[in-house]
């Protein structure tokens, strides 16, 4: 599947990241089942602890309407010299909520982005144990 439209929509809500302290803006765009999308930034703090990852305020936005069924996930770090991947606590968060063959598109453009899966992000997921 072409995710093109769904980089770009991560890429445009990058801007509306509150990254005052790093100066490293970062927008998700997470593809639902009806094919609507919710998007997240990165929400910073000065304690940097209190920090939201962009990934985790598109997935808990969705969860917090009542969606649980979610198709791709999107990750622009347009500031970045390479594309980055979620963060160890997001690709947690990610596992919770997909299957092992989630779709994730990251990068810094879409000329250099990398398109891969929850399980290679996260190969090793023993606590998908928990929920059996």
């Amino acid at each position: 599947m072409d995710y093109r439209f769904l980089f770009e929509k991560a890429l445009e809500t990058s801007k509306n990241a509150w990254c005052v302290y790093s100066d490293f803006p970062v927008g998700a765009a997470l593809l639902l089942d009806d094919d609507s999308i919710i998007v997240g930034v990165n929400v910073e703090n000065r304690s940097y602890g209190a920090t939201n990852c962009a990934e985790r305020t598109a997935i808990f936005t969705a969860i917090s309407q009542g969606k649980r069924n979610f198709k791709a996930l999107a990750i622009a770090t347009p500031k970045s010299d390479y594309p980055v991947p979620p963060c160890g606590i997001c690709r947690q968060v990610i596992s919770e909520f997909t299957s092992e063959n989630f779709p994730i598109i990251y990068g810094n453009s879409w000329e250099s982005h990398i398109e891969t899966t929850i399980l290679n992000l996260y190969p090793q997921d023993s606590l998908h144990e928990l929920a059996k």
